[in-house]
């Protein structure tokens, strides 16, 4: 049997077997310092698919950036197959400056295909699409909340796409979300250049949550696996199909003031239910935030102070309260009693 070629990347050839950090140069800053974008590529000894994992395309999303670090030390690369590409900081003047954004104020994620010759962001997003993401067949793009706003874990798939849907369910978030693709996004250049991608959505923006750091390794793990680059060992899978929604609404605040949440990440509510409330710092006001429909909790702000119109709850439409509930109560102990995710074990 012939050996496996190299994989080569950015001037770099890592032979298989290997694993090696490559720093692909982005730009340099006013002060000459040099900017990279650092990928590492473990090149397996067999043959097998290509799979890249990204976090910090948003810069204030460090909760991917934590993920990736617990996934590289996880023991099952020893016998991959195949390659993977792992870029735990896409964008690293945000990354810097602890901001979503770029310095031009561009959002990165919406400008992708880009260009080689526009600005910095679409530069990088150019750079990144064709150096990361075309060389791959399947992509899992790690993302969080914004500031002030904390997500439960969730995957988000573009509807009528059965291998996606596939993959969702393997991850095992307790929620699949379908969302359109959005003109300018990863996703939907990735699609136009014939890569899957998977969008994975858990925590806050510049905060860790050990919960879903353990959701997103074990996700992971679960699609390596199930695309036959990981053998089966140690990697459990879920109990229980995650819960699917097919649409969902944010549900604003009525007035400014300080806001009083009754509900969680994770919970379901039902058509009617209270789940939170505004008043004014004097008291003499209220108003109540009711849930217009059955769905779970998904995401919620964390910031009590409010202004009027401020998005506060996103609530995923579900068609049984009952099996929403039972789906994610199942999940998240699943995630919390795994031994998989014991810190000793990881690191």
């Amino acid at each position: 049997m012939p050996k496996r070629a190299a994989f080569e990347i950015g001037g770099v050839s890592i032979p298989p077997g290997s694993r090696r950090t490559v720093d692909l140069p982005v730009s340099v800053m006013s002060d000459h310092t040099p900017v990279n974008m650092s990928a590492h590529i473990i090149h397996g000894r067999s043959s097998g698919p290509t799979v890249f994992v990204s976090a910090g395309i948003h810069g204030d999303e460090v909760i991917g950036v934590e993920i990736v670090r617990r996934l590289l030390r996880a023991h099952p690369f020893k016998s991959l197959r195949g390659t993977l590409i792992v870029i735990p900081i896409v964008n690293t003047f945000g990354f810097i400056n602890h901001s979503r954004y770029l310095p031009d104020r561009r959002d990165l994620n919406r400008m992708f295909p880009g260009t080689s010759e526009g600005s910095l962001a679409s530069r990088i997003a150019n750079m990144f699409l064709t150096e990361i993401v075309a060389r791959s067949d399947l992509g899992i793009d790690l993302h969080s909340a914004a500031v002030h706003r904390t997500n439960l874990p969730q995957v988000r798939i573009s509807p009528e796409n059965p291998k996606m849907a596939e993959l969702a369910e393997v991850f095992g978030a307790p929620v699949v979300l379908q969302s359109s693709l959005r003109k300018g996004s990863l996703r939907d250049a990735a699609r136009e250049i014939g890569t899957d991608v998977l969008l994975y959505e858990a925590g806050e923006g510049l905060r860790f949550d050990e919960f879903s750091v353990r959701a997103g390794v074990t996700g992971i793990l679960r699609v390596l696996r199930h695309v036959g680059m990981l053998p089966s060992k140690g990697i459990t899978k879920p109990r229980t199909a995650p819960q699917y929604c097919t649409s969902s609404k944010w549900l604003r605040a009525p007035m400014g003031g300080l806001l009083r949440t009754f509900r969680g990440n994770g919970e379901v509510v039902g058509r009617g239910d209270v789940v939170a409330a505004v008043s004014d710092p004097f008291g003499e006001q209220e108003e109540e935030i009711i849930s217009p429909f059955n769905g779970i909790v998904v995401g919620r702000a964390v910031m009590p102070v409010v202004n009027e119109g401020d998005a506060v709850f996103h609530l995923a439409r579900v068609s049984s309260r009952s099996v929403a509930e039972g789906t994610v109560e199942d999940l998240n102990e699943q995630l919390s009693d795994d031994p998989l995710f014991d810190e000793d074990e990881i690191i």
